[in-house]
């Protein structure tokens, strides 16, 4: 597991960030709804930076029903410590984020 996060608010909010000198590859993200609605996200990659907008999105405003979850498969490499992945939700303390991987150092 690289990272685990159930956002506090609707702004993005980095998921994982690679250590220095680390190389990672991000497997998949898993997403799960807990609450009674259907919520949406976003998924962003910056390579070397904090911009989390539709320049480094994966996936934008996808609605997730309630109590589901979903499995994202990324095959992702990632490799300058200054790099984030990101997650934006539309409702707060709804969505959990957990980021699944191997990190090479």
């Amino acid at each position: 597991q690289l990272g685990q996060l159930t956002p506090a608010n609707t702004t993005a909010a980095s998921l994982y960030s690679p250590a220095a000198s680390t190389e990672t590859l991000v497997k998949s993200i898993v997403i799960c709804n807990t609450s009674a609605g259907a919520v949406t996200y976003r998924v962003f990659h910056d390579d070397d930076g904090t911009t989390y907008n539709t320049t480094t999105a994966l996936y934008y405003d996808v609605s997730l029903a309630a109590n589901t979850s979903i499995v994202l498969e990324l095959n992702l490499m990632m490799d300058d410590s200054t790099g984030n992945l990101a997650i934006r939700t539309s409702v707060a303390d709804d969505l959990t984020f957990t980021c699944y991987g191997a990190e090479i150092t």
